[in-house]
């Protein structure tokens, strides 16, 4: 383990240090480059196997073509490829640049769309959107690079997002686990989100029991054996639905009341009798930020707390997720952010170990319903709220045990960091659906029932591999089948892509819509007695959004708004008898702290100037927001 501790400590000194700066270069050659290889590795030190076969599915774009369209997945290579080219294209608008090395070393590339014309990116409001942190979600990735085109194809043509790419900045980073995504699409294998290897069944040994591709068709089914032995009886926590006449769908129920045992596709590697427990990596990152993270497993040494799965041995060990949180500290200006998944669908927002009432300042909240709102005004989403309680209660019973649904605490997660330490309003939506389109049976229920006869009405029965009998090397005999995990449960045939993604889209587009905006509506300069001036600015904030949440205040990611008066500093030396005298207001640092400027008030600033010398003066006029923006105005005092 000495080895695993100085390697994570080497990689949190050289994320910590990145700095932002434009990218345009050329990477080392990876796995999935090298077309003469035919097989893939993945990095690190694990007990398992580390190369798998490469594989190429049907609904995926390995090379950039010469248009970029949504009726494929693609690569983390082309995006980037497509990312590069629209930083050529439009040098005024895009800017692309590193923020951190993933695990492998694999850059994570992000774009900020600003005209730069009217000024830089850090002095407007600004919204962050984010995708493919977990492994085989790449449909939130395809959202980011689906809104990117859309942003730059209209900037011009559309009013409105002329104006938001005038006045806002708008960071999207499209890939935030390239080693994950890359391994999903090029081999047969899955993980959650982390390359690293980890003990994930805590036998001493990492990533020793894989997913095996025993047919070699590129992708991980399921098996299914009946029960015959008492013991294999025993087991036995599956029968075949009645409601599918033709015996292929599988329905869970408890342990010895079964007649078939399920098993992903694999065999047993570490002879422990369990299979696939202990694949590649096993970390997750969207349990992994520090706002009420717990332990991993085994962690709590009571045995009465409470622990998370996939949290690893800290808050930001991975740096992925410590991309992420140390890059948006370091931009406040950020008020609006969706992180994007799959594949529930929902909008789905903090608080994720408590209830929204009990938690949440009631502006906060009624800003967060309202989006709520706004979000299924686009997507016809089943559910959009908190994590706590209409996520994990979105199913009224449990289907195994007929019990009620009731809260249940996510920890480390992305949405509780966003708003109860970032102060910001943060989703982390849910895109597709499972292929559960319609409850065809009117049970009330989106299930593997109605994903299946959907599959069957509209996607070509492609979704569902017919059961097949094999012969397996551990558990005989077996049948293998079920739902494509990759291109029908946890994404859509491609051909369902753009209808979901630029749904999604056009909801972050109109959240950024919505963010804060200061407007420096005037600045007047008046004559007084005894050659002192009065000048006033007065200002309002034009967006749908205040410059602050009353928990971005609690925590201090905000400043309030202030006004500052700018002179040459030669002409302020002197103190009183400087040859410039702001005599108002009568703090030392001369700022005037304004507070925080809700949708559509107006507020005002005034100060007082002596001129101790003949003539006039050049001052700057400043208004700061953090969140509102930068807005300055050049003035002349005095005759």
């Amino acid at each position: 383990m000495k080895h695993f501790s100085t390697l994570l400590l080497c990689l949190a000194i050289s994320s910590a240090s990145y700095a932002q700066k434009s990218y345009y270069g050329v990477e080392e050659k990876w796995p999935e480059q090298d077309t003469a290889r035919k097989f893939y590795t993945v990095k690190g030190e694990r007990h398992g196997v580390s190369f798998f076969k490469k594989h190429k599915f049907k609904d995926v774009q390995y090379q950039p073509g010469p248009t970029l369209t949504f009726d494929t997945y693609h690569t983390p290579d082309v995006m980037y490829s497509w990312c590069r080219k629209w930083a050529e294209q439009y040098p005024n608008l895009v800017e692309l640049y590193e923020v951190a090395k993933s695990y492998e070393g694999r850059p994570i590339l992000q774009m900020t769309l600003t005209n730069k014309k009217t000024g830089k990116h850090t002095d407007k409001p600004a919204a962050y959107f984010e995708g493919g942190r977990h492994s085989g979600e790449v449909t939130s990735s395809e959202a980011v690079l689906w809104l990117t085109k859309h942003l730059l194809d209209n900037y011009g043509k559309d009013p409105s997002i002329t104006k938001l790419l005038d006045t806002k900045a708008i960071y999207l980073r499209p890939e935030n686990n390239p080693d994950g995504a890359t391994m999903y699409l090029y081999t047969a294998q899955r993980n959650r989100s982390s390359m690293r290897p980890y003990d994930n069944d805590r036998d001493g040994l990492f990533d020793e029991d894989a997913e095996d591709d025993l047919d070699g068709d590129g992708v991980i089914y399921q098996l299914r054996k009946k029960a015959v032995t008492k013991e294999e009886l025993e087991k036995a926590d599956y029968v075949i639905d009645p409601k599918d006449k033709a015996g292929r769908l599988m329905k869970r129920v408890h342990a010895g009341k079964g007649t078939h045992l399920v098993y992903t596709e694999g065999i047993d590697n570490d002879g422990d009798g369990k299979y696939n427990e202990d694949g590649i990596g096993g970390l997750d990152n969207h349990r992994n930020y520090p706002e009420n993270w717990r332990p991993d497993q085994d962690g709590d040494f009571t045995g009465r707390g409470y622990t998370q799965g996939g949290a690893s041995q800290y808050p930001l060990s991975e740096p992925e997720t410590r991309a992420t949180y140390v890059w948006l500290m370091g931009h406040p200006n950020i008020t609006v952010v969706n992180s994007m998944d799959t594949s529930v669908p929902m909008h789905l927002r903090p608080p994720s170990t408590s209830s929204s009432i009990e938690s949440m300042f009631p502006s906060d909240l009624a800003i967060y319903k309202h989006m709520d709102s706004l979000g299924l005004s686009f997507t016809g989403y089943p559910w959009a709220g908190d994590v706590y309680e209409t996520y994990n209660t979105r199913n009224k019973t449990n289907r195994l045990t007929g019990d009620p649904t009731k809260p249940t605490p996510l920890f480390g997660h992305g949405p509780d960091f966003g708003y109860f330490q970032y102060g910001a309003v943060w989703y982390g939506d849910e895109l597709w659906n499972n292929g559960a389109m319609k409850d065809y049976d009117k049970d009330g229920d989106y299930d593997d029932y109605d994903a299946l006869m959907w599959d069957d009405e509209a996607n070509g029965k492609r979704g569902f591999k017919v059961w097949t009998k094999m012969t397996h090397p551990q558990l005989g005999e077996v049948e293998i089948g079920g739902f494509n995990p990759k291109f029908f449960s946890q994404n859509g045939p491609a051909w369902q892509l753009d209808n979901w993604i630029s749904k999604q889209s056009k909801f972050n587009l109109a959240m950024a819509k919505e963010l804060p905006q200061i407007e420096l509506t005037d600045v007047t300069v008046k004559a007084l007695a005894n050659n002192e001036y009065e000048v006033k600015a007065t200002w309002t904030n034009s967006g749908q959004l205040p410059v602050a949440l009353e928990q971005a205040k609690r925590v201090k990611m905000v400043q309030e708004d202030r006004v500052t008066l700018d002179f040459d500093k030669a002409l302020l030396k002197g103190d009183t008898d400087a040859k410039v005298v702001i005599t108002q207001p009568t703090l030392f640092d001369k700022t005037i702290y304004a507070g925080y400027t809700s949708v559509g008030e107006k507020k005002e600033a005034i100060f007082h100037v002596k001129l101790n010398q003949p003539g006039s003066v050049k001052a700057k006029l400043k208004l700061l927001s953090t969140r509102g923006g930068y807005k300055e105005k050049e003035i002349t005092i005095g005759k």
